[in-house]
């Protein structure tokens, strides 16, 4: 991994968690950017089917009331890791979208 990546300590906290089969709120959001992140590289087990709403539970069972602009700030980090680790990459968006589209087309 590369610390220099917005979000890289979190990134890889949940990837360490995920591993160790932790349920922690980095590992649920590894697991929630899971698609992205296997597709840069990142390896770690399978997750839970629900995530998104396992990892809101967990920030409303902390404080209710900041649950959902934790959730959102989350989320936004982890877009920002993927955005600049698929720049880091080289990876474009014709790579992504046949990324996407390839598995309907089989």
């Amino acid at each position: 991994m590369n610390a220099s990546l917005p979000g890289e300590n979190l990134i890889e906290v949940g990837v360490r968690d995920l591993r160790s089969g932790y349920e922690t709120m980095a590992a649920l959001l590894v697991a929630i950017g899971s698609p992205r992140l296997r597709r840069l590289g990142l390896t770690f087990p399978e997750k839970d089917q629900n995530p998104e709403h396992h990892l809101y539970e967990l920030l409303a069972r902390d404080d209710q009331d900041s649950a959902h602009s934790r959730y959102n700030a989350l989320i936004r980090r982890l877009v920002s890791y993927e955005r600049a680790a698929e720049c880091m990459a080289g990876m474009t968006l014709r790579d992504k979208l046949e990324d996407f589209v390839l598995p309907y087309l089989l």
